[in-house]
């Protein structure tokens, strides 16, 4: 019978050797890979429609761009479905219409579809940000 330290202890390795072996298939694509982080895209993209970041909400969430007309959610193209829920409440609570800055780079079209799609029928304006 196994003691529960090296039961522990194999498990361990165990996990650690599936990780290594399924990586690539694990791991985020564009997080990892990125060139800069979400804060930089978001800081571009909110400059240029001279929009003000970080508004806090009263229940201390934040909007990444606030506009005159926007409450925009920036995300990388594989949080896609993150953004649309996110921009949507955030549009409820500014009293703003919902938008997503979709950071794509190459790869990213099956992403930028299902954004599109949902997007098309909920009136939630897409802001493609082009990674560098």
């Amino acid at each position: 019978m196994l003691s529960k330290k090296t039961v522990s202890i194999l498990f361990t390795f165990i996990a650690a050797l599936l990780y290594l072996l399924f990586e690539d298939d694990i791991a985020p694509q564009k997080l990892s890979t990125a060139n800069h982080n979400e804060k930089y895209y978001q800081t571009k993209m909110c400059n240029a429609l001279g929009g003000k970041m970080e508004v806090v909400l009263e229940d201390r969430a934040r909007i990444d761009c606030l506009t005159s007309e926007y409450a925009i959610e920036v995300d990388f193209a594989e949080k896609w479905a993150e953004g649309i829920g996110q921009s949507l409440y955030y549009a409820e609570m500014s009293g703003k219409k919902p938008a997503v800055g979709l950071i794509s780079g190459a790869g990213d079209a099956k992403f930028v579809s299902r954004i599109s799609r949902v997007a098309k029928t909920h009136n939630i304006k897409i802001i493609i940000i082009d990674e560098e």
